[in-house]
């Protein structure tokens, strides 16, 4: 099973204020663990909003809103996608995030291949996403 863990922005996020050395020497041990564990997919931090740009689909149009947005809480800061093999070991190891200033971790399910229904219709984009992620998504370090 996979999970996408994303961590939610903050004020000092969206401010770009940078992790201290010891934030960042406490995050990369932890993902040394999960890569040491064969579960990290990837995992990254992501730029303030400032820096990007939403685009909304309306009517066969698309309209571009540049950053920055508002509503930190509902913003995104960064993520990792384990793999794992439950609900409860994604949470375990999230349980360990170097984490301790009110941050907000959430943890979702990505969908696998066999959750969508086959058909005639999507049989072959269905086999090329399974053959493209079996040759592309190892756990980092592998």
């Amino acid at each position: 099973m996979r999970f996408m863990i994303i961590v939610k922005a903050t004020p000092e996020s969206e401010a770009d204020v940078m992790p201290t050395s010891q934030e960042l020497a406490e995050m990369g041990k932890f993902n040394e663990e999960l890569i040491k564990a064969g579960v990290m997919l990837a995992g990254e931090g992501l730029k303030s909003t400032r820096h990007g740009a939403r685009l909304k689909y309306d009517k066969g149009g698309v309209t571009v809103t540049d950053g920055p947005f508002t509503e930190t809480k509902e913003l995104i800061a960064g993520f990792w996608i384990i793999e794992v093999k439950s609900r409860d070991e994604a949470l375990a190891w999230m349980k360990r995030a170097p984490f301790n200033n009110g941050e907000e971790l959430e943890v979702r399910q990505v969908f696998e291949t066999e959750d969508f229904a086959v058909d005639d219709v999507s049989r072959d984009a269905l086999e090329k996403e399974q053959a493209w992620r079996e040759a592309t998504q190892k756990p980092v370090g592998r």
